[in-house]
C-alpha cells in the first residue's frame, strides 16, 4: 500500500470514466487494504470502489504480479454461475495514463466488511458462516479441464493434473522465499525435498474447482441483519483441490461447524488429506516470510512465519 496517493490523480481517475459525473467527488481511503490501495468513491449519482493495484516492485509474491488482471474474467463467471453477489467491475484500465498502476473500478456492494460488524450476534455470525458455506460449495462446483493459477496474469503454465500444478506452485514460492534470504539454500532444498517425498499423495485427481484462497472476514459483506450481501476480492482465485481452499478457511478462522453445515459435504480426514492439509497450511504461511521480508520490511514477524513453517514441516516428518 502507498502513503499517498495525490488527490488529483483519483479525481482524474473518476473523470476519465465517469465524465458525466460532476465534480466534486469524495474519497474515502479503505483502511483494512493491505495489497491494494482501495478507496470508497462516492459523486452525485454513485457509489464506487476504486482499486490500485501496487508498483510492480513492491516485492510481489510470484501469483501476485498482475493478478488483478483476472478479476474481470472472474466475476462475470461468477455472476452467471452462481448466485454469490459479486460486484459489477465497470472498468479495468492498464493504460497508465493517469496513474502508474493498472486499477478497476466497481460498484460498491452495500454492507459492512464482517471485521468492522461487531453488531453481530453469535447466532448472526453463525448464520453469516453458514452462508458462506453455501456459497463456496456453488463455487466449487465450477470445474475446470486444467489446474493452477488459470488467470490472464499468467505466473504459471496451466497443468493438466493438480500434483503437477501444486509442485510447481511449491517450487516457484520456495525458490522466490530463497531469493529474498527467508531461506538459506540448504534450508530450502529441504522443503523441496519435503514436498517431492510426498508426492504421491498428491495424486488424488481431485476435480480442477474454482476456489477463492482469500475468504476472511474482511472479504465477507454483511449488512445489520447477518445476511451476506457479496463476498469481493477474487485476485488470488486459483483453479484445483478444494482442500487448498480449506486449509486456508482453516487459517482465517472460517471453518467453523456452521460454515460446514452451510457447505453441506462432510470433510475428508483421511491420513492422505491431514498430510496434504499441512502441505496447504505451509504454502499459506510461507508466503509471509517472502511478506515480510520484503513490502513491510519486519525480520522479526518474518522469523516468527519461518519458525511457524519449521514447525509445521517438522509434523510431516514425524
Amino acid at each position: 500500500m502507498r502513503k499517498n496517493i495525490e488527490q488529483n490523480k483519483l479525481e482524474q481517475i473518476i473523470l476519465t470514466h465517469f465524465p458525466e459525473e460532476t465534480p466534486p467527488y469524495h474519497f474515502k481511503r479503505i483502511p483494512t487494504g493491505r495489497f491494494n490501495d482501495s478507496f470508497f468513491v462516492s459523486t452525485d449519482s454513485r457509489e464506487l470502489v476504486l482499486r490500485i493495484a501496487p508498483p510492480q516492485n513492491t516485492g510481489l509474491i510470484f501469483y501476485e504480479k498482475n493478478m488483478m488482471a483476472q478479476e474481470p474474467g472472474l466475476h462475470k463467471i461468477i455472476r452467471e454461475q452462481t448466485d454469490i453477489s459479486v460486484p459489477d467491475i465497470y472498468v479495468y484500465d492498464t493504460s497508465h495514463s493517469v496513474i502508474d498502476s493498472d486499477y478497476l473500478i466497481m460498484e460498491k456492494i452495500d454492507g459492512t466488511a464482517a471485521t468492522d460488524a461487531s453488531f453481530l450476534s453469535q447466532e448472526q455470525w453463525d448464520k453469516v458462516l453458514y452462508q458462506v458455506g453455501g456459497y463456496l460449495r456453488e463455487l466449487h462446483s465450477i470445474t475446470g479441464r486444467k489446474y493452477g493459477y488459470l488467470g490472464e496474469h499468467h505466473p504459471m503454465e496451466p497443468q493438466r493434473d493438480w500434483g503437477s500444478a501444486f509442485g510447481i506452485m511449491w517450487e516457484k514460492l520456495v525458490n522466490q522465499i530463497m531469493e529474498v534470504e527467508g531461506y538459506s539454500k540448504e534450508e530450502g532444498d529441504f522443503f523441496l525435498k519435503l514436498l517431492d517425498n510426498a508426492k504421491e499423495i498428491f495424486r488424488h485427481n481431485p476435480p480442477s474447482s474454482l476456489l477463492h484462497m482469500d475468504v476472511w472476514h474482511q472479504n465477507i459483506i454483511v449488512d445489520e441483519s447477518g445476511s451476506v450481501t457479496g463476498i469481493i476480492d477474487w485476485d488470488r482465485a486459483l483453479w484445483g483441490d478444494v482442500e487448498i481452499e480449506f486449509a486456508v478457511l482453516d487459517y482465517c478462522g472460517i471453518s467453523e461447524p456452521a460454515f460446514w453445515e452451510g457447505y453441506g459435504i462432510t470433510r475428508n480426514f483421511s491420513y492422505e488429506a491431514q498430510i496434504r492439509n499441512v502441505f496447504y497450511l505451509l504454502y499459506e504461511i510461507q508466503k509471509y516470510i517472502i511478506i515480510y521480508a520484503t513490502r513491510r520490511h519486519n525480520p522479526s514477524t518474518m522469523e516468527q512465519y519461518r519458525n511457524h513453517a519449521f514447525a509445521l514441516a517438522q509434523k510431516l516428518m514425524e
